[in-house]
C-alpha cells in the first residue's frame, strides 16, 4: 500500500559502486595495480548485485 515510502535498495549500492570505482582509479594513479584490480573486482560484484536487484 505504501510502496512509495520504501527506499530504493539499488540507490545506495550505486553510490557505493561509484565510490569503489573512484578508489580504484586513485590506486591506479598511485601505481598500485594489485589494489586497483581488487577494487575493480569488488565493484564488478557490486554491479552484478545491482543488475540482479533491478531485474526483480
Amino acid at each position: 500500500m505504501f510502496n512509495f515510502l520504501k527506499k530504493n535498495p539499488t540507490k545506495q549500492l550505486e553510490k557505493d559502486h561509484a565510490k569503489l570505482l573512484e578508489e580504484a582509479m586513485e590506486l591506479q594513479r598511485k601505481g598500485d595495480i594489485k589494489g586497483y584490480a581488487a577494487k575493480t573486482a569488488e565493484a564488478e560484484k557490486m554491479m552484478d548485485r545491482i543488475v540482479e536487484l533491478n531485474k526483480k
